[in-house]
């Protein structure tokens, strides 16, 4: 799967996964929908964020996800 608008490079963010080299970086955009943000709030509050990274962002977490072999207790 190709992410096109997950962007990392070592002089931004400290090389940590971004949204299209905007210094946004993917575990914020994560963070917010987690807090319960929905998409249309996170758009008003960053508007140079797009829709369509939001739906990449969330297809790079599963993907994540599916590659990682996480014990879980309880």
């Amino acid at each position: 799967m190709k992410f096109t608008r997950i962007t990392t490079r070592p002089d931004v963010c400290t090389g940590k996964p971004c949204v299209r080299d905007l210094r946004f970086p993917v575990s914020r955009l994560l963070g917010l929908l987690a807090a319960g943000q929905n998409r249309d709030e996170i758009l008003r509050a960053y508007p140079y964020l797009e829709a369509a990274d939001i739906d990449e962002v969330l297809r790079y977490a599963a993907s994540l996800a599916e590659d990682e072999i996480i014990e879980l207790i309880g």
